[in-house]
This record gives structure tokens, sequence and C-alpha cells, in this order.
């Protein structure tokens, strides 16, 4: 711990309860910090009846008004109204509060807020990116948007001291894609995750998949991959999304049970069981920069099916199980192994030791103070 105590201002339009991947990760490094003795305030996005502030683990998390319409998925103007909203907060807030160093999630939107600052206050910045907001990552979502924001990302990453990205794939796509960051200003952080938070509990016959239910995270071809399997399992599925009528209507005719949890706090009791319990975690998404779900899942001591692509390969290692993207003739026989071959505890420890000695927040956290200082 440094004897130095900053002040971080913290930006992110996704905190707790809010958003997807990043919005854990993102309270995960302010309590981590807070823990190590710094004041973190987090200017993010209201939602109905959320409060406007709270301290949440020693965090002052302001909420500012804005048109999001959805917990779960947030969309370019919604993340737009925020800008304008947090701007206008932030203009009577650092009349009475001043800031030693910005972190802010997301290059864009979130980027611009802090470019402002910069230009205004002489707020230095770092970026974390997550990968809807780097040009490849997403384009069934962003490849439009990304065409008119070329100038922006040269201008924010241009006036930004770092550059910190989650996993080596994320790295390699905004090394190639965004032409004014240069090496000296990019660096790997993995996400991690507290060892403590989940555990393995007496496995059961439980095949378990979490995400937001959108085409690209491949739910569809995990249901095809089991459905007709004569195996004593049932296929938990915790998330919401557009797609849930449909994989709802595509798992009816399933010879194994499948559950719709809906969406779960990853915080709840309910989740932790049902991840401590599953013996088989399987990510079949076709894009991830570094999934905080593995991570968990990884930690619940699951044998682990994913894709390779993305950050999936890097992050699970040679302790789990691989398949090509959109097959579910892959996951099916991945499974059929793990089950059949009784290799799920092979794979189970295996995992365990990774999440150990390389995704501990505590070791992460420290990594993330030296960048700030």
């Amino acid at each position: 711990m440094t004897n130095k105590k900053l002040k971080i201002l913290m930006l992110n339009y996704e905190f707790p309860p809010l958003g997807g991947g990043a919005s854990p990760v993102s309270y995960e490094i302010a309590k981590g910090l807070v823990e190590l003795g710094h004041l973190v305030t987090v200017v993010t996005m209201g939602y109905k009846d959320l409060p406007k502030y709270e301290e949440i683990d020693g965090i002052k998390v302001y909420r500012v008004k804005c048109l999001r319409s959805k917990k779960e998925i947030c969309h370019p103007w919604e993340q737009l109204s925020y800008l304008f909203t947090a701007k206008k907060f932030l203009k009577k807030h650092l009349k009475t509060n001043c800031y030693d160093i910005n972190h802010t999630h997301f290059i864009i939107p979130t980027g611009i807020l802090s470019l402002w600052l910069k230009k205004k206050y002489g707020l230095e910045y770092v970026i974390t990116a997550h990968g809807s907001d780097v040009p490849g990552y997403n384009p069934d979502r962003f490849k439009l948007l990304h065409k008119f924001t070329g100038g922006l990302l040269k201008k924010i990453t241009v006036n930004c001291r770092m550059i910190i990205s989650p996993s080596k794939y994320l790295y390699g796509l905004i090394f190639e894609n965004i032409i004014a960051v240069s090496k000296e200003k990019l660096t790997v952080i993995p996400n991690g995750i507290y060892l403590d938070k989940f555990k393995p509990m007496d496995k059961k016959n439980i095949i378990l998949s979490t995400g937001r239910l959108l085409p690209r995270k491949g739910f569809q071809y995990l249901i095809n991959a089991v459905k007709d399997l004569d195996i004593n399992y049932e296929l938990h599925i915790c998330g919401d999304g557009p797609m849930r009528q449909e994989l709802e209507k595509l798992s009816k005719d399933s010879k194994i049970p499948i559950i719709f949890h809906g969406w779960i706090d990853n915080k709840s009791n309910d989740y932790k069981k049902l991840l401590g319990e599953a013996g088989i975690y399987v990510l079949a998404s076709e894009r991830e920069n570094a999934s905080v779900a593995i991570l968990e899942a990884m930690s619940a001591g699951c044998a682990i099916i994913t894709t390779n692509v993305s950050g999936c390969p890097e992050t699970v290692g040679s302790e789990g199980v691989v398949v090509n993207i959109r097959d579910s003739k892959g996951i099916q026989n991945a499974i059929i192994n793990l089950i059949k071959n009784n290799k799920k505890e092979e794979y189970s420890k295996n995992m365990l030791k990774r999440v150990y000695q390389m995704y501990d927040w505590n070791k992460i956290i420290k990594d993330y103070e030296k960048m700030l200082l």
C-alpha cells in the first residue's frame, strides 16, 4: 500500500445494479482501491428509483438522471444522455470537490467526458477498455457508430495517460484499430475475482450458462447441443434479453430439463448456490473480452466449456475445453466427454488452481493502483 491517498473520480455509465460485465468490474476496482485507503467517487447513470446518492462499501456513488430504459443494456442515445447530464453535474460538483486522477471505463462514450474534464480542469485520466468501445469488437451493435467516432477515439486516446485492456485479445484490437494508440500507452491488467466470493459446493448434474440473451452469446447453440442428449442432467440459463422467447421455444422439445431463471444478481445466495452446485459451465459466445462470468465459474470449481475466440481461450488456458463458435456438435461432444469419461473433477481442480494463481483481485487491484498514482 502506498502512503499517498488518492482522490479518484471514476466515470462509468454502467455501475451495479446496471449493466453487463464491465459494471461489476468497475465496482470491484473501486471497492479494492477504497480498501487500500484511497477515496473513490463514482458518477454513473440513474435508473428508475435508484438513489441519486449513496455510499456502497465506502464508495461515493452519484447517479445522474438519464434516458436509460433497461437495466441490462444501454443504447447509444441513452449513453449520450449520460454525457449531457454527467457534464452538468460535474460542473457543479467540481466547484467544491477536487480529484487527483480520473479512472474512466470505456473509451467511448465515457472518454468524451474525460477529454472535456482534462481540457477544462486539467484532470488526467486513465481508461479501462471493455470491448464494445473498441472498433472491430462488437460489429453487430456498434459498427455504424464506430464509423463516425474515429476522430473522437484519436483525441481521447492521445490525451489519456494510459489505456488498460483486460485481455491480450482486446489489446491487439485497440492497437490495430485506433491509430493514435502507441504500445507505450497500452497495458494489460486482467479482470479478477475475490476468491472467497464463489466456492465449490456438492456438485450436482447441472450445466449452467449465464449472460445477456443475445444472438452473439450463443445460447441457441448450447440448447441445440443438449436437447437431444439422453443424460441425467439439467441445463440452467441465467440472464435476460431479446432472445428469451425464441430460446424458450427452442427448448420446448428438449429431452433434458432446461430452466430459465431470468436475471439473477451475481451477489445473491441463489446465484452462488447455483454456480457452486453446477458441474459444467458453458459460455458459447462469439465475442468476449475478459469474461467475469468465466472467472466466477472457475472460482466455483466448474469444468468450463467455451469458444476459441476473443479473450476466452486466454482466460481458461489449457485447463478449459474450447470449441468453435456456432458449433452445437462441438459443444455436445465436449459435454459428453466430460460426463462419460469422468473428467469433470480433473478440470475442476485445474480451474481452481489457475484462478488462484492468476486472477486474485487482491493482487490485480495493486496493479491498478500503480497505474493511477
